[in-house]
């Protein structure tokens, strides 16, 4: 992959195979941002996972950094009722569903009611390429429509291992105090923990590291063993 100068010039700085407290990277990777505009904060965690195994799931970060959501929902009757009065952006059932067939896709998020997933399942082609799908297992399918939307609101996010067991996720701007960016990278740390699966062997999390948008990444000390400075 060919590399900018920025990146290059960041990249001389620092001493890539070198492990640090959380603190410290998020301190070198905001000094190290050069972009123009206001660089997002990654996470990148390798985890120790068998081929077939995945780790998914979703979290509310302690401290946001979005803009908020359009989240839309699919219901009908009292629970689209329920869905407007919780904020929801757009809320319908049928019709909703033939304009997006029809190529309207303006909002951020979806959230299905179980009664409605039927109908919804058929915009599988559309939706699930944009990640955009209802799912059970992120708590976008519910009756619970009111709690759902809450956790949206207040930026709750999902997270998925690629093929490779790598999980990435935002976790920050640049432009945020340091010390809530080390808090949203603990918290994503210690969900992905939890999530280790019951026939993991030895430590899960492999390796941890921060960057930005244009930077470098730099590695982080992790909990099995591993000192930072």
């Amino acid at each position: 992959m060919k590399r900018g100068k920025k990146y290059i010039e960041a990249a001389k700085k620092l001493d890539r195979q070198e492990l640090h407290t959380t603190e410290k990277a998020v301190a070198i990777v905001k000094e190290l941002a050069r972009a123009k505009f206001d660089e997002t904060v990654e996470v990148s965690l390798k985890m120790n996972l068998k081929k077939s195994a995945t780790v998914r799931d979703t979290l509310v970060l302690p401290n946001q950094f979005t803009s908020e959501k359009k989240i839309l929902v699919f219901a009908k009757g009292d629970k689209a009722q329920e869905a407007l009065d919780s904020g929801a952006t757009y809320v319908g059932d049928d019709e909703l569903i033939q304009k997006i067939r029809d190529g309207w896709l303006d909002f951020d998020i979806a959230v299905a009611t179980p009664d409605m997933m039927k109908d919804v399942g058929r915009l599988g082609p559309i939706l699930g390429r944009r990640g955009l799908m209802p799912n059970p297992k992120t708590g976008t399918v519910t009756f619970d429509v009111k709690a759902a939307i809450d956790e949206l609101r207040k930026g709750r996010v999902e997270f998925r291992s690629d093929k490779t067991g790598v999980v990435h996720l935002a976790v920050g701007k640049v432009s945020m105090p340091p010390e809530k960016i080390t808090e949203n990278i603990a918290s994503v740390v210690a969900e992905v923990e939890r999530r280790r699966p019951a026939d993991a062997k030895g430590a899960f999390i492999k390796s941890i590291a921060v960057s930005s948008t244009m930077g470098p990444g730099v590695k982080v000390a992790t909990a099995a063993g591993e000192t930072g400075k």
